[in-house]
């Protein structure tokens, strides 16, 4: 079963088009949508992990910017 998508393709398209895509494929969008909620995935499960390491339930900016380093 797969998981709803959150990131629209339309959003997909503009982000394409903002880096100097001319003309986008449908295939390109959803791709990048794919990616791109996989790393918010990973980001936001490594977030969770922090906040808890810390104490707290909510996640923060700082927790995000953490896990999102792990990653580059």
């Amino acid at each position: 079963m797969s998981k709803a998508r959150v990131l629209s393709l339309f959003d997909s398209d503009a982000f394409l088009r903002a880096a100097g895509a001319e003309r986008v494929g449908e295939d390109a969008s959803r791709k990048l949508v794919e990616l791109l909620e996989d790393s918010a995935d990973r980001i936001i499960f490594q977030a969770k992990i922090l906040a808890g390491h810390a104490g707290r339930k909510s996640i923060t900016k700082d927790d995000i910017r953490l896990a999102a380093s792990m990653f580059a």
